[in-house]
């Protein structure tokens, strides 16, 4: 592995957290990073592996995850941006709850996203580290998104309680 690169990318992804989140109170942020640095560390360890044996099983599954992480991302941060009214344009500073879109299915698109990808990543080259990194990237977005949640709660008060009694965080109609 190329430490300056581990090193360099990893003081991105922590300045980013506290830059987005931390800084402002927001502490899911932390448990993020966890999942930005699995994900980070995954692509580093299987970048060589990408387009090797193509049509291997692990491969195709691989970018079928790959793929899927597209449109919940996109769709996520769109429907933030258009309809959460951000302040200063940042969508970690929603000031309405969005209930439509990608959220009136699930609730968290974004996360759901960053597990399809790490997944896909992993997949590259599912080896015993890579296996741990994956587990570390999907507990890490379960906690993200469980404390945020507490921190929509506190914001949006009852209306995101009974926001998330109708949906699901990550997956429509299963979980």
């Amino acid at each position: 592995m190329n430490f300056p690169v581990l090193i360099t990318g990893s003081l991105i992804i922590i300045i980013f957290s506290w830059y987005f989140s931390v800084k402002h109170g927001r502490y899911h942020g932390i448990a993020r990073f966890f999942s930005f640095e699995s994900i980070f560390i995954l692509v580093l360890l299987n970048f060589r592996y990408w387009f090797r044996d193509p049509f291997s099983f692990l491969q195709i599954l691989s970018w079928i995850f790959l793929f899927s992480s597209i449109y919940p991302g996109i769709a996520g941060y769109l429907t933030l941006h258009i309809k959460g009214k951000p302040e200063e344009n940042h969508i970690e500073r929603t000031t309405v709850l969005v209930k439509t879109g990608i959220y009136k299915y699930i609730r968290h698109p974004l996360y759901c996203s960053l597990l399809l990808l790490g997944t896909g990543i992993m997949l590259k080259h599912a080896g015993i580290v890579q296996l741990f990194l994956g587990a570390v990237n999907i507990l890490a977005i379960y906690l993200t998104a469980r404390i945020e949640e507490g921190e929509m709660v506190k914001k949006f008060g009852p209306d995101y309680t009974e926001y998330m009694s109708g949906t699901r965080m990550f997956i429509p109609y299963i979980y």
